[in-house]
């Protein structure tokens, strides 16, 4: 997957790991974000499979799961932040 100049920056500068990025993008839900990106993000089932799949590791992936991130239409990774708010449906 092609990560973006700006989504490699951000991650850097909000100290967050790749394996969040991957599980964000392996498990996590999506939601249509305009012109044609989409955001990925964890909801109920997908914690629930991330614990299951983690095993004893999942309390230190746990301080993770309020991010998301959006990649664009060709799949490029276009940012990762931090999820304040929680998404609409």
């Amino acid at each position: 997957m092609y990560v973006t100049r700006h989504a490699q920056i951000r991650q850097q500068q909000r100290g967050i790991p790749p394996i969040v990025v991957d599980l964000l993008l392996g498990f996590g839900a999506t939601k249509y974000a305009g012109k044609g990106a989409t955001t990925h993000y964890f909801d109920k089932a997908a914690r629930r499979k991330i614990r299951v799949y983690a095993g004893r590791l999942a309390p230190l992936i746990d301080e993770y799961l309020d991010y998301y991130a959006i990649t664009s239409e060709d799949g490029a990774l276009v940012t990762v932040a931090p999820r304040i708010k929680r998404p609409r449906h």
